[in-house]
């Protein structure tokens, strides 16, 4: 019989006006990789919250290695060997990769100074343990990759010998290659006895790492999977509670260019050394990928035409005239939307409500004769576009903060569908966002190209672009290495032209 090394049992959690979790029991077995899965708004983020002793349970039991856990705080999880690796990194940059690993606990000498060979020596062990044995712990940790900065997380957690780690949403910024180096990382923590808890939206790496899934909808445990006897569709026909057809395809892809009407024309673009003397040209009605490995120059670009970031130089032509866009207002009145990569620093209010979040592009929508803002136009903006995009959101008043990530995403989606514009950017649209609400996403997309809008995405998920869009650009070191028309968009096409080779489309055109 398996080691239980956690037990939640008929745990619930309310909060004022609403319950979040209900009656939710999971036994977690010693040395597993555990994965927990469901749309937005399944609340596993408050599952993890309460295991990581963030949050007290309303009711309910939580037992940790047969210890009934009564005043669970974070402080008292870490003593216990219990870390949580958030989503969002939680590293301070402007110290060093071993400074971060030890922050608040350095090793002192008997003069009570920071013992530097002590914690440049424990630094490398645990940087080693995590395979990551050539970097040097000096290193400041905003000089290292995201891949990188995840694994010092991890180091972090060793370094306070955790035997239970949460990991939510670890590969949402990692590119494939790094995703898969992170996996046999954790299997080699697996091995040494680590039990994990793994949190994500991409089921492929659910499959291909967990060995149960605990599948959560609405706040209530709708099932555990062990992941050998499981398929995916039966994971996600019991995340969103109906039977389910992987795949997104458009009904009309983009063919004949001899007719089709420019909308927006880039050239000579330059953004430092990022993104080097590209051009491009956006037609009416296509939606145009721009892919590339992490650091490529992608999102550098889409930011230096929305004016969000300063270009050295370089043209926009939008429907033949030239516009001077400096500021993203300049943008926005240029019919420009952009929804960028980085949800809670480039995005969000978070201290703002749902509704005035959704609303505060299109203010000119809800103004009054004397100028003053129409609550009831307002609210009908918020509402409209809310639930067009299936915000899960107590009120629109609630606070913007207090909701999941993905339901988030899809408010700052809904804000620039509110104010209806001619070409909208999408950087990442997707991440961290689960496989129903894609669909949804997918769909709206889709309803704005067939209504005469323009798209430019920018993904790193490689069916999303092959099965999207109308043309991909893929990006090298601040280059377009390639243009892939749809009908040979290929995972093999565009793998060859991200790793900066030259590709033959009569040897590789797909059929």
């Amino acid at each position: 019989m398996e080691q239980i090394i956690y037990s939640i049992q008929h745990v619930t959690k309310e909060f004022p006006g609403v319950k979040v979790l209900s009656d939710v029991s999971i036994d977690v077995r010693k040395g597993e990789i555990l994965a927990v899965v469901g749309e937005n708004g399944a609340d596993k983020s408050t599952l993890m919250n309460i295991l990581s002793g963030g949050y007290a349970p309303t009711s309910g039991k939580i037992i940790y290695e047969g210890q009934e856990l009564t005043s669970l705080t974070p402080q008292h999880a870490q003593k216990l060997g219990i870390a949580m690796i958030h989503q969002e990194l939680s590293l301070s940059n402007a110290l060093s990769v071993a400074e971060n690993i030890f922050e608040g606990r350095l090793p002192k000498n008997r003069l009570g100074f920071v013992d530097k060979a002590e914690l440049m020596q424990r630094s490398k062990l645990l940087l080693q343990e995590v395979g990551l044995p050539n970097l040097d712990p000096r290193t400041l940790v905003r000089d290292i990759n995201v891949s990188q900065q995840q694994m010092v997380e991890i180091a972090k957690a060793l370094s306070l010998e955790a035997k239970f780690l949460i990991l939510d949403e670890p590969t949402s910024s990692l590119t494939v290659n790094e995703a898969e180096y992170l996996h046999q990382i954790m299997r080699t923590l697996k091995e040494k006895g680590i039990t994990m808890l793994y949190i994500s939206h991409k089921l492929d790496e659910t499959m291909a790492i967990s060995d149960r899934i605990v599948v959560l909808r609405d706040g209530q445990l709708i099932t555990t999977m062990e992941t050998a006897a499981t398929q995916i569709d039966d994971m996600v026909s019991s995340m969103v509670g109906r039977e389910y057809s992987a795949g997104y395809t458009r009904a009309q892809y983009k063919q004949d260019y001899s007719t089709a009407k420019p909308i927006l024309e880039v050239k000579n673009l330059n953004v430092g050394k990022k993104v080097k003397n590209i051009s491009f040209t956006l037609y009416e009605g296509e939606l145009l990928g721009i892919t590339g490995l992490v650091g490529a120059g992608r999102s550098e670009a889409l930011q230096a035409i929305f004016g969000a970031d300063k270009r050295q130089s370089g043209d926009i032509y939008i429907e033949g005239q030239l516009c001077q866009i400096h500021h993203p207002s300049d943008a926005i009145a240029h019919g420009l939307a952009l929804v960028p990569e980085g949800r809670k620093l480039q995005s969000l209010f978070l201290r703002f409500s749902v509704k005035e979040n959704i609303t505060i592009v299109s203010m000119r929508q809800v103004l009054s004769r004397l100028k003053l803002i129409n609550r009831k136009k307002e609210y009908t903006l918020a509402d409209t576009y809310s639930q067009r995009l299936r915000v899960k959101t107590p009120t629109l008043d609630q606070k913007i903060v207090n909701l999941s990530g993905g339901n988030q995403q899809k408010a700052v989606i809904a804000r620039w569908l509110a104010n209806h514009p001619k070409i909208l950017f999408l950087d990442e649209p997707t991440q961290g966002i689960d496989i129903g609400a894609k669909n949804e996403i997918y769909e709206i997309i889709d309803e704005m190209l067939h209504n005469g809008a323009s798209v430019i995405m920018v993904s790193s998920e490689m069916q999303e672009n092959i099965s999207l869009c109308d043309r991909i650009l893929v990006m090298y070191d601040g280059e377009i290495a390639g243009e892939l028309y749809h009908k040979d968009a290929t995972e093999q096409n565009i793998v060859t032209l991200m790793a900066g080779q030259k590709l033959d489309l009569s040897a590789h055109t797909s059929t």
